[in-house]
């Protein structure tokens, strides 16, 4: 563990050109779902390596709900780091809340498929089979965030089956759709690979085929009046370095080629 905290510490280091004498301070960090996994690895190597603490608050990248990142921005929240779907990340840089020179692309994540353990596992292997999964099935949920809204408003349309879906699909707010499904309230569940791996109860089938598929690319920036911009930029090229790789891939994203 003490030989991976120090070349944590020297990636760090390397990246930035930071002294070891830099002082270290909290971040607030706010982030949304399908980076959260990596995140809550990789996170606390860089506390230990750094001596910097964090404060994490969670929430989607976009939508209604109160937990929302931008709904936070809007009601006066601070924050220090946002990690959030990349282009939702590029409308706060449009608005002014985003610092546009600190934007860092972190990785990739495709939506996945989960039906309850012990649950048979249908076939997606191909758009047709993907298709008829769904005409079979008797409920489906996906999230309220980037991958739920692709597959409401554009995937069932590009599958020819939005009329037969409209009364048997959901979308759900603020928890893990793994969760909907464990409990056995749904027996489909969509979301990014990223955010269904965690969830217990679930079997996870696999991801969506890739031509009806929708790669969401994850970014983080540093908002206009972070009070620790150093130490933010600090952890943004650590969560991007070639070093973080392994855990972030580890998750069930993707890696970005630089």
């Amino acid at each position: 563990m003490k030989k991976l905290l120090n070349l944590v510490a020297l990636t760090l280091i390397g990246a930035m050109g930071l002294s070891t004498v830099a002082q270290a301070e909290e971040l607030r960090v706010m982030t949304s779902g399908g980076f959260t996994a990596a995140y809550k690895v990789l996170g606390p190597k860089f506390a230990a390596a750094t001596g910097n603490t964090l404060d994490t608050a969670l929430g989607p990248s976009m939508g209604k709900a109160p937990e929302a990142i931008p709904n936070r921005l809007a009601r006066g929240e601070r924050a220090d780091v946002l990690i959030m779907v990349g282009y939702a990340l590029d409308e706060l840089i449009k608005q002014g809340k985003v610092l546009p020179e600190s934007r860092v692309e972190l990785a990739d994540s495709r939506i996945g498929l989960v039906v309850r353990e012990g649950a048979a596992t249908p076939d997606i292997s191909s758009v047709e089979a993907l298709k008829a999964t769904l005409l079979n099935a008797k409920s489906v949920a996906y999230s309220d965030s980037a991958s739920g809204v692709y597959i409401q408003d554009q995937m069932f349309k590009r599958l020819g089956i939005e009329p037969q879906l409209k009364a048997k699909s959901t979308m759900v707010p603020k928890i893990p759709v793994g969760t909907v499904v464990a409990s056995g309230k749904y027996q489909l569940g969509f979301q990014q690979v990223s955010e269904l791996l965690p969830v217990p109860g679930v079997t996870f089938v696999g991801k969506i085929p890739e031509s009806v598929q929708s790669v969401t690319r994850f970014a983080a920036g540093i908002p206009v009046g972070a009070q620790h911009p150093a130490q933010a930029k600090a952890l943004l090229d650590y969560l991007a370095s070639p070093a973080a790789q392994p855990d972030v891939t580890a998750t069930g994203l993707d890696s970005i080629n630089r």
